[in-house]
């Protein structure tokens, strides 16, 4: 699964054959079609902007248009084997509200975000005094849809005070997976697999 980003491809390579996931900020669904089409898994994905939407439709695949900080509290409990949230935690108006809607429409739960502490930003920011701009983070702070800088220490913190369980994480930078030694500092991004 080269063709996906690297938190993509891990995700696609640990949700099981044949399951039920819903893709909340799925995009342009590149993740969902490698589940379906390669995995068999009933794949579901919900996205705010219309035209990924648009483009998911166009794929065959089945998304709704839906805003997840309202619309994720219409779906039942235990609809899904996973509910798979990557680089949106931060877009989300209230993500410790949206971490426990993931885990109740869904038995497992993957997040993916930025990791706001990494060394590059944390340098760009001291030297130049300014929000950093990267590969990751592309967009200057006027432009960009994230909301909450979060850490992997701060989400770290958010699972053990909302006693949530991480059954895995990989942390990467660049393409390159590392290991959760120094993570809050190393990781340009991070993938967990969470449950209660």
């Amino acid at each position: 699964m080269a063709e996906l980003r690297p938190d993509l491809a891990v995700i696609a390579n640990h949700v099981a054959p044949g399951s039920r996931a819903l893709d909340v900020g799925c995009g342009d669904g590149e993740l969902m079609a490698v589940l379906r089409d390669k995995q068999g898994v009933d794949a579901r994905g919900m996205e705010i902007d219309p035209e990924a939407v648009e483009r998911c439709v166009a794929r065959g695949l089945s998304v709704i248009q839906g805003d997840a900080d309202r619309d994720l509290a219409d779906y039942p409990d235990d609809a899904f084997d996973y509910a798979i949230l990557s680089q949106t935690l931060q877009t989300a108006a209230r993500p410790d509200l949206m971490l426990e809607q993931l885990l109740r429409v869904g038995r497992r739960a993957f997040v993916s975000f930025p990791n706001f502490a990494h060394w590059r930003m944390r340098a760009f920011l001291l030297w130049h005094g300014r929000m950093p701009v990267t590969r990751h983070l592309p967009v200057s702070w006027y432009e960009t849809q994230n909301i909450h800088h979060v850490t992997v220490t701060d989400f770290d913190k958010l699972l053990a005070d909302k006693g949530v369980k991480t059954e895995r994480s990989w942390f990467f930078s660049g393409d390159t997976e590392l290991t959760s030694v120094g993570a809050n500092w190393r990781a340009e991004y991070a993938v967990y697999l969470l449950s209660r």
